[in-house]
């Protein structure tokens, strides 16, 4: 499947989508990013696996720019997310100079490892927690 970039993206979102977000996000321990829809101004819960740092959540999106909760925190970077059962409100910065390699070595090591397997063009964000 990595042979062919389009095929693994859209295999693997589709997956994401309509089997794994849904089951993930009723775990009421799992880590939730929750955006703005863009265009139907919903919120949109997205599992991310990340690390609370301080009062900074980071997290690497596994595709980028073309992840539909970076294309939503683009157009408004007030988010949520909730930690161990906890919301916190935020606003979200993309970071494409990070290095997403580093990055993903300081977070939870198997939510990095699909990361790193599924991905393409990751892109780190941090969360400054405001509340």
């Amino acid at each position: 499947m990595s042979r062919n970039p389009e095929l693994k993206y859209r295999t693997v979102t589709t997956f994401q989508r309509w089997i794994g977000n849904p089951l993930l996000r009723r775990l009421p321990f799992q880590t939730l990013l929750e955006t703005t829809g863009r265009t139907s101004g919903l919120p949109r819960r997205t599992p991310v696996g990340g690390r609370l740092t301080g009062r900074e959540f980071w997290f690497v999106s596994e595709y980028g720019e073309r992840s539909q909760y970076v294309r939503n925190i683009k157009a408004d970077p007030r988010v949520r997310i909730r930690v161990r059962g906890r919301w916190h409100d935020g606003v979200a910065h993309l970071m494409p100079e990070d290095d997403t390699r580093a990055r993903l070595r300081s977070l939870p090591r198997f939510n990095s490892a699909a990361v790193r397997a599924m991905g393409a063009g990751l892109m780190t964000v941090r969360v400054d927690v405001t509340g």
